[in-house]
């Protein structure tokens, strides 16, 4: 049977350089997402407007606290945002240098699972970190190149992660008392040309994953068992994460980027996207730190 196939609309102006990371949250009334490399989080309003905010010379992901506020993946750690805005320093991981961070999400014991990348994308140089509630961290996969999208079944018994060169999506176990194990390939997306690099995810309430593919302006849904049902035609190239949000989580939101691109390359590349999907999101998963 042929995928579905949808076609998501340009809500924004080209309004980053590297748009990522978009979450839906209640306890913010809204999308944010972050423009990575200029260290900005954007929040769309009500009317449309776009409202920034600066919070460091990176800003990776962002994601609700169970108490109100953020937090946030900054270059090489991670930073609370209390509900008043007011952005604590960041907890460093390791000292600046080769490595930033990159994507992440809050996993259903509350812990922040947050991935790294080397700048020049150096094979294996990059690591997926748990972050508990009380700050504690641990690798949990080691050797990965561009971590990058991590989301939960709606039973929480697995996670979809991408290491993006690998161009595949994997799925791992997940339990509280063990964490991630057991990872192996959920599916590897096909394309009519060119590589695949897929991206960010979001899982919705039937357990089907949303792929942005990077570099293709693709989005694909994958049914739990790993059939390819549908496909969002995006106006930029540089698909790079997607998330589900609205009042009743069944409008697909879309960041794109143009890093990399020329001035006059892909005008649209760096503006956000959306299209209304039959099945609804999952609730973003807070960080209970």
């Amino acid at each position: 049977m042929a995928a579905r196939r949808l076609r998501a609309e340009r809500i924004t102006d080209s309004v980053t350089y590297h748009g990522e990371g978009p979450c839906w949250s209640e306890s913010w009334g809204g999308l944010r997402w972050v423009d990575m490399l200029a260290g900005d989080v954007l929040s769309l309003g009500a009317d449309g407007e776009v409202l920034r905010k600066h919070v460091g010379d990176v800003v990776a992901c962002v994601r609700p606290r169970a108490t109100g506020g953020a937090v946030l993946a900054l270059e090489t750690g991670v930073a609370l945002e209390d509900p008043d805005g007011t952005v604590h320093p960041a907890e460093q991981l390791w000292e600046p240098g080769a490595v930033r961070m990159n994507e992440g999400g809050a996993g259903p014991d509350g812990s922040f699972y947050v991935g790294s990348m080397a700048w020049d994308q150096t094979e294996g140089a990059a690591t997926l970190w748990r972050v508990h509630p009380d700050l504690r961290r641990e690798p949990v996969l080691e050797g990965v190149t561009v971590s990058n999208g991590i989301a939960w079944s709606p039973d929480g018994a697995l996670a979809y992660y991408n290491d993006t060169p690998t161009g595949k999506v994997d799925v791992l176990d997940w339990s509280p008392d063990e964490g991630l194990r057991g990872r192996r390939t959920f599916v590897v997306p096909e394309l009519a040309e060119g590589d695949v690099h897929p991206d960010g995810l979001t899982v919705d309430a039937e357990g089907a994953v949303w792929v942005a593919l990077h570099g293709a302006g693709q989005v694909h849904r994958y049914t739990a068992d790993g059939a390819l049902d549908t496909v969002v035609e995006v106006g930029a190239r540089q698909t790079t994460a997607c998330c589900l949000g609205g009042e009743d989580l069944r409008t697909l939101y879309v960041t794109t980027s143009r890093e990399n691109l020329a001035p006059d390359e892909d005008p649209a590349a760096g503006s956000l996207f959306a299209v209304r999907v039959d099945v609804p999101g999952l609730p973003v998963l807070p960080f209970a730190g």
